[in-house]
C-alpha cells in the first residue's frame, strides 16, 4: 500500500483505531499524520467493519469508543499505553512525552479516562467519520 505525499512512500504496519465521530480523536489523527515522517501508522475508525473484525468481543475496546487502540508488532495496546507508544514514533518535542510510560498504568489510565469522559463536551462530536483527503487516503482503512 502506498500513499502520495510529496513522494510515494510505503505505509507502515501499525494500526490506530480511534473514535471516528470524536472531535478530539479526529484532530489527534490529523496531528499524528502531520508528525509521522516515516508513515509508521495507518488509521481506522472504531466504528468500521475492520475494527469490529479485529477486536474480538472479549476485548474491552470492542464496545468502548472512548478507548484508542494501537495494534503494533502483533500486539494490542489500549488507552494511555497506546497513546504513549504512538507519541514515541512522532517527530518534534511531543515525542519526549512518551517517557511517561514509566508511570504506573492505573495513574496514566486515570488521566486518560478523565479526558475520554469529557472529550465530546470539550471538542464536540461529529455527525459521521470524516473522510481523508486524497493525500492521506491510503493511510485509512475502513474494510
Amino acid at each position: 500500500m502506498t500513499v502520495a505525499r510529496a513522494k510515494t512512500t510505503t505505509v507502515g504496519t501499525a494500526l490506530i483505531l480511534f473514535d471516528g465521530v470524536c472531535g478530539l480523536c479526529n484532530r489527534t489523527a490529523c496531528f499524528i499524520i502531520d508528525h509521522d515522517p516515516h508513515f509508521h501508522f495507518q488509521f481506522a475508525p472504531l466504528q468500521s467493519p475492520l475494527a469490529r473484525r479485529i477486536l474480538s468481543p472479549r476485548t474491552e475496546a470492542a464496545h468502548d469508543l472512548s478507548t484508542i487502540v494501537l495494534i503494533e508488532g502483533g500486539r494490542t495496546y489500549l488507552r494511555s499505553t497506546a497513546a504513549l507508544r504512538i507519541l514515541r514514533h512522532l517527530s518534534g518535542p511531543q515525542s519526549l512525552i512518551s517517557w511517561l510510560i514509566v508511570l504506573p498504568p492505573p495513574l496514566r489510565d486515570g488521566v486518560y479516562d478523565w479526558i475520554a469522559r469529557n472529550r465530546y463536551g470539550w471538542f464536540g462530536k461529529l455527525e459521521s467519520c470524516r473522510l481523508p483527503d486524497a493525500a492521506v487516503a491510503g493511510r485509512f482503512r475502513f474494510d
